[in-house]
C-alpha cells in the first residue's frame, strides 16, 4: 500500500514539474522533508536494524526528487 502511495506521489509530482515548474518545487520539498524525518526515525533503531528501516525512506525520497526533475527537465526539452 506504500509502494502505491509514493508512485502516486511521483506522478503527480512529475506532472506538476511539466505543467507549473516553479510550483512543483514546494510540494516535492514538503514530500521530501516527511520522507526524510522517516528516514531519521528508521535510523534511530540500533545496528543493521537502523539501516534496514530507513532505507525505504530514503531510496522514496530519491524517487520523489528524480521524478519532479525529469518532469521539469522534460519542460525545458520542449520545442514551444
Amino acid at each position: 500500500m506504500v509502494v502505491v502511495g509514493i508512485v502516486a506521489v511521483c506522478l503527480v509530482l512529475a506532472v506538476l514539474a511539466f505543467f507549473v515548474p516553479r510550483l512543483s518545487r514546494h510540494p516535492e520539498r514538503g514530500t521530501q522533508r516527511t520522507l526524510g524525518a522517516g528516514s531519521r526515525a528508521g535510523g534511530k533503531a540500533p545496528g543493521v536494524l537502523g539501516r534496514v528501516l530507513s532505507k525505504p525512506f530514503r531510496s522514496s525520497s530519491k524517487a520523489v526528487g528524480r521524478s519532479g526533475s525529469a518532469g521539469r527537465r522534460a519542460r525545458g526539452r520542449m520545442p514551444f
